[in-house]
């Protein structure tokens, strides 16, 4: 399950806290990423059923500029995008570029 901006989201630790429904796992994700993003994240944010859910996703997902364009241009994720790489995937691609080679290999 590929999120539009090119991250696995069943190696998501939100997602897989949220399919395990262990608050543990809430508890040390919200740690984790609170310390990696330099942002107070809660246990009871880290709710996900993936980035293309119809159900719950993590709070960030939600106000993500990289769905939100995906979605008004009616595309499956960047990758196949008119503009790939865009100044916006760009920018995130340096933070997770896990999700540039998932894009890539997408685009092969």
């Amino acid at each position: 399950m590929i999120a539009y901006c090119g991250l696995n989201c069943f190696k998501c630790d939100a997602y897989l806290a949220t399919q395990q429904d262990s608050d543990s796992k809430r508890e040390e994700t919200a740690q984790k990423w609170s310390r990696l993003y330099r942002v107070e994240i809660k246990p009871e944010q880290i709710n996900c059923d993936g980035c293309k859910s119809d159900g719950r996703r993590f709070f960030h997902c939600n106000m993500c500029d990289i769905r939100r364009c995906c979605i008004s241009k009616e595309v499956d994720n960047c990758a196949v995008c008119e503009d790939y790489i865009c100044e916006t995937l760009s920018g995130f691609i340096k933070l997770a570029p896990e999700a540039g080679k998932a894009l890539e290999k997408l685009r092969s």
